[in-house]
């Protein structure tokens, strides 16, 4: 038998009770979460939703350990990490969770296999076992034969998977979105939304971070929020990315793909 919390065992893979993050902004205080309660399972897709100010980067932040609840628990996979240290902290970040932005955050200077390997820089893996993981990633999002390139010589659709690649590199459980596809013409979002449909077909569970119901509709469950407070929670049937860019018409494809009909 597995005890409770260790690896193998079937309780949820993050589980929030209480949240509350507060700031302090001059003399105010900005209740960011007002309480919040979440679980998530392992392998599911999740798209958390508001406007701004409703509280959905705060809690993106404290659910991929970037910042710490003011008050509450916060338990990623059956570790309570709401009270862990900044190195703590980013400890589990690099074993938990792929990060991947609207902005690709790549670094220009350096190759996509370069990018890539970034993470596993500070996990102290060899420089050939990186080489060999970054590739894997790459030939992952279909980027075979672009390891040298820059990002200023890869198209936006490239360069986002070059960032999923990067997310994916370190093989952690958990892929978190903040607005992939905010940056894409509609063809090149519907592929980066079925490599990650396809990761969660792999057991990975993929959290969205955004404002779009489109972008939301590829989730298999639908999270609102409002106010620091989790107004909506409902289950749905996803869209499927790839027949969303199947029935894309060959002349817009082309077009999309900045090629002549």
């Amino acid at each position: 038998m597995v005890a409770p919390g260790r690896e193998g065992d079937a309780a949820p893979l993050i589980e929030m009770r209480g949240i509350e993050r507060t700031y302090v902004m001059g003399d105010n205080l900005v209740r960011a979460l007002r309480g919040v309660d979440l679980t998530l399972e392992r392998g599911s897709s999740v798209a958390i939703m508001g406007t701004s100010g409703s509280g959905k980067s705060t809690m993106m932040n404290i659910m991929g350990c970037l910042d710490q609840p003011t008050k509450g628990s916060y338990l990623l996979n059956g570790k309570d990490v709401a009270r862990l240290s900044r190195s703590q902290l980013a400890d589990v970040r690099g074993r938990m969770i792929g990060f991947v932005f609207q902005s690709f955050n790549l670094l220009s200077r350096t190759t996509a296999l370069e990018n890539v390997e970034m993470p596993l820089l500070y996990q102290g893996i060899s420089s050939r076992e990186r080489h060999r993981r970054a590739k894997v990633a790459l030939e992952k999002v279909g980027l075979v034969g672009r390891e040298d390139h820059h990002p200023n010589q890869l198209s936006g659709g490239q360069q986002q998977r070059v960032a999923i690649a990067r997310a994916l590199v370190g093989d952690a459980p958990i892929i978190m979105a903040d607005e992939p596809t905010g940056n894409l013409d509609s063809r090149t979002s519907y592929e980066v939304m079925a490599i990650l449909q396809g990761l969660v077909d792999q057991g990975k569970t993929v959290i969205l971070v955004t404002h779009e119901a489109d972008i939301a509709a590829y989730a298999s469950r639908i999270i609102t929020l409002r106010d620091g407070l989790i107004i909506d929670d409902r289950q749905q049937t996803p869209v499927s990315a790839t027949a969303a860019l199947a029935a894309i018409p060959p002349a817009h494809a082309a077009a999309s793909a900045g090629v002549a009909p």
